[in-house]
């Protein structure tokens, strides 16, 4: 068991936090103030091949894997740059393609996605958030097409998406009763679909959309995988949307302890002493950092198991537990931060607080916490399932 970086990932760590620091916070901040895309730092992430390290060669990408997409979702955070982007559009639309797409899907759409194109994902339904089982939006058969009815909500950055990775029902399974998933790649401009913009109390550049589909005319060879086959296909890629969800906690805790520590090593208070020499701040940082290594840690076997290992329930919990982990210790270290630097804190000068949203969001999404500790209690604990 090794613990140290190879060579290859360090470079990679090096190169995309020069890329992203090359933009900074201050870059993202004024994006998200003025109602903007970070669209540069988007394009350069693309150009330098850092949004299809995982991909296959074969279509342009680095032949690598989550493990060092991770890599790059953290490193953008810590330079405070945190995409929520990359949850979605790499980690798992074209996760999800490369693995089950067909060979003209895959030819179409990952030099695409590799070369910074998005595409969005729609799951969650009104009355079917982590209950996938009771998904109502219909894709039904009908000759060469599929006809989308039903309505999605809080689907991230539609307005900026080529297309949109559907979670479908297709059938019904008659022994269980519950629903049968397909995935179906459907555009933006589809005739019949229809969104509408979800306001939201978060300082970040991705908007939110409720989406309506009303007979939408989709290809039948626009599906992804085997028809009702969905929900184990789904959590191929719930599981990179996790990881890569951990691995943006695991940058903002890096970049926001960077701006406290930094500021309690310089500030001085009381004769003389820098206030980074009391305990009662020296203290919060130590453990905040304490547990945001942890963090990284999970995050870390969590990726290199789901590139690796056959074992998909080890590799779905230790997904689950990174996201869990990564999330506490971002808040915890966003807290103490704060703390620190006391009314400064406030300050959009320090570019901290304004990153409060994205992190008391990722405790909630891309699933919460309280789902995260359902599935260790019954999959790991073998408790007796309370839903």
């Amino acid at each position: 068991m090794e613990f140290t970086e190879s060579d290859e990932h360090a470079l990679l760590r090096r190169a995309v936090f020069n890329v992203a620091s090359g933009f900074g916070h201050e870059y993202f901040a004024e994006c998200v103030r003025a109602g903007a895309k970070p669209d540069e730092l988007w394009a350069a992430l693309a150009e330098h091949g850092f949004l299809a390290v995982h991909l296959p060669e074969a279509h342009g990408g680095g032949g690598a894997g989550i493990f060092e997409l991770s890599i790059v979702g953290e490193e953008a955070a810590a330079a405070g740059c945190p995409l929520l982007t990359t949850l979605v559009s790499p980690a798992i639309c074209a996760e999800l393609l490369a693995r089950y797409g067909t060979e003209h899907q895959r030819a179409e759409w990952l030099p695409r996605l590799g070369s910074g194109t998005k595409m969005a994902f729609a799951i969650t339904e009104p009355d079917a958030g982590s209950n996938s089982h009771r998904i109502s939006t219909t894709a039904t058969r009908d000759g060469d097409v599929y006809r989308v009815n039903g309505s999605k909500t809080y689907i991230s950055f539609v307005d900026e998406a080529a297309a949109i990775l559907v979670v479908t029902r297709t059938g019904i399974d008659e022994s269980t009763g519950r629903a049968q998933l397909s995935l179906l790649v459907v555009d933006t401009d589809a005739p019949g679909l229809t969104s509408t913009l979800i306001p939201v109390e978060i300082a970040l550049p991705d908007k939110q959309f409720q989406l309506f589909f009303d007979d939408v005319q989709v290809p039948a060879d626009r599906l992804v995988g085997t028809q009702g086959d969905g929900l184990r296909v789904v959590f191929d890629g719930l599981n990179p949307e996790r990881i890569m969800g951990a691995s943006l906690c695991n940058g903002v805790g890096r970049y926001v302890l960077s701006v406290a520590t930094a500021y309690a090593r310089e500030r001085r208070v009381w004769d003389g002493v820098p206030i980074g020499a009391h305990q009662g701040i020296a203290h919060p940082l130590a453990i905040a950092k304490i547990e945001l290594e942890q963090a990284r840690l999970m995050t870390q076997r969590a990726a290199w198991l789901h590139d690796h290992s056959k074992d998909r329930t080890a590799a779905g919990e230790a997904a689950n537990m990174a996201k869990y982990a990564a999330a506490e210790a971002a808040a915890h270290c966003l807290d103490a931060s704060i703390q620190t630097l006391g009314g400064n804190g406030m300050a959009t000068e320090y570019g901290i607080a304004d990153l409060w949203g994205v992190v008391r969001l990722l405790r909630i999404a891309p699933v919460s916490r309280e789902m995260v500790l359902n599935f260790i209690a019954t999959k790991s604990l073998g408790l007796p399932k309370s839903y």
